[in-house]
């Protein structure tokens, strides 16, 4: 197809090329990719503007040369048949510019995911608002174990693999299935060009305020997802979302209810949940009957129902239960999910990716639930664009509880926020404190990591959440605990 946005290809052979060169290669999705592509055969290279780790120790230890900035001579050394533009590059983008000027083949990383690899394979899909990273990897991992030999490409890198993908010779494609737009001239979400034949469908709540208008908006793209799936396949939903439920309504394939409240109307649900030190462990209730006791290293109400949908799925693939537990049991989990990044002087430090205020409520509950002795502070960075926004102004004012002390940055002017539309983070702490939450913030890192360095006591648990870098801030407060002795 050739008009103003270049030669863009929607459909592409395996194989009919052989130099790929991704344009914003750095992110989460778009590095693995070009993992995976290296991993496939093809010669790889990337172009992006801030490269930091873990994204850039992996391309590095995959061999992918990266050169930044983004400049239209990139294109002379990558020499591509095929460029690769991630969601992150602008029209503008003066390397995307070059590609245009050129008339090089270009592909969105959906579109080229979905033709050289989904298309071929059974694929499932795990999207919804909240738990994807955390559900496909726990997916991919369970088939895995198995014995099914499959594909993955995931939003975090997995602790068992120690990456974000693994090419197999199994039927079985696990894809992580990103509602987010996908390209500058294709505004539809992501997951549109996977292809479903099994998804699970973990939870809607209104994100990603930067493009969609509203919650019907937002509902809307889920709406044509579940179309996708053909009337051989099945979707997995979580039934404590009506609306999703409701949305599932509208898929060709069976429908599978799952969901994490004891007794709950639900083909899957759990039975006799606990929790402690080593994760969670209780007794799996298919459609009325026991299937056996699921154990996990994850904990949380919210893993133990990103569990059941793995489950409900796996099932509906041909595994048994015990395959299945087997999978679960050594699923070691993913970075940035509740990871342990270090104890210093009796302070454990703990990173996740938490931005939600739904995805902050239920991380805090589950660390709450795992250490219910020790104090919790949350140091929470809104650096999306939704949660630099007063959309959840209220919800995050009561996403907080069960930490004893809150300390959050306020996020730097963004171009894409109205000044009157911007979470008011000093208010959010105020009402935080009339919860008895001992609530602060600060307006850059430093202040931040003074504070937290010098308050922290022998025995907390500092859970930091941001969904990006915030600043380097727990490599820093490991090492500034660490200097100090742990004193406290």
């Amino acid at each position: 197809m050739a008009d103003d946005n270049g030669n863009v290809l929607e459909t592409l052979a395996p194989g009919a090329v052989r130099r790929i060169h991704l344009l914003g290669v750095a992110g989460t999705g778009m590095g693995s990719f070009a993992g995976m592509l290296k991993a496939a055969g093809y010669e790889v290279t990337g172009s992006d503007e801030n490269v930091y780790p873990p994204m850039s120790d992996m391309l590095q230890a995959w061999g992918i040369p990266v050169v930044t900035p983004y400049r239209p001579e990139n294109l002379d050394a990558a020499k591509p048949d095929l460029a690769i533009i991630g969601n992150v590059i602008r029209r503008v983008n003066p390397e995307a510019t070059e590609v245009r000027a050129r008339r090089l083949p270009q592909m969105s990383f959906p579109a080229a995911l979905g033709s050289l690899f989904l298309k071929q394979s059974h694929s499932v899909v795990v999207a919804g608002t909240h738990g994807k990273t955390t559900t496909s990897s726990l997916m991919a991992h369970v088939l895995v174990d198995a014995g099914k030999d499959p594909s993955f490409l995931v939003g975090g890198v997995t602790q068992n693999y120690a990456g974000n993908y693994r090419v197999g010779k199994g039927p079985h494609f696990v894809v992580e299935g990103d509602e987010y737009d996908t390209a500058y001239w294709d505004k539809g979400s992501k997951f549109l060009h996977y292809q479903p034949r099994t998804a699970i469908l973990t939870s809607v709540e209104f994100d990603h305020a930067d493009i969609f208008r509203d919650l019907p908006h937002y509902e809307a793209t889920f709406e044509k997802f579940v179309r996708l799936i053909p009337p051989e396949g099945q979707l997995v939903v979580c039934a404590a979302y009506p609306n999703a439920v409701r949305i599932a309504g509208g898929t060709r394939g069976r429908v599978v209810t799952y969901v994490a409240r004891e007794g709950a109307e639900a083909d899957y649900t759990p039975r006799n949940v606990s929790f402690g030190a080593e994760g969670a462990r209780f007794e799996v209730v298919e459609r009325g009957t026991v299937l056996g006791t699921a154990r996990m290293e994850l904990t949380g109400l919210h893993n133990v129902e990103n569990v059941l949908s793995v489950i409900a799925a796996a099932r509906g693939l041909g595994l048994s239960f015990e395959e299945i537990a087997q999978g679960l049991a050594s699923f070691r989990g993913v970075k940035r999910r509740q990871e342990v990044r270090g104890e210093p002087g009796g302070i454990l430090v703990v990173d996740d990716f938490a931005h939600h205020p739904t995805a902050v409520r239920e991380t805090i509950a589950a660390l709450c639930q795992r250490f219910p002795e020790r104090r919790l502070w949350a140091i929470f960075e809104p650096r999306s664009n939704t949660s630099r926004r007063n959309i959840h102004q209220e919800d995050y004012a009561h996403a907080f509880t069960g930490a004893a002390r809150a300390s959050l940055k306020v996020p730097e002017r963004h171009d894409k926020v109205p000044s009157n539309e911007e979470l008011d983070v000093p208010r959010l702490c105020e009402a935080l404190k009339a919860q008895g939450i001992q609530a602060d913030h600060a307006a850059d890192v430093p202040s931040l990591l003074e504070r937290v360095a010098r308050e922290a006591l022998r025995g907390d648990v500092l859970l930091v959440m941001s969904n990006g870098a915030f600043g380097g801030f727990i490599d820093k407060v490991l090492a500034a605990l660490q200097a100090r002795g742990g004193e406290g």
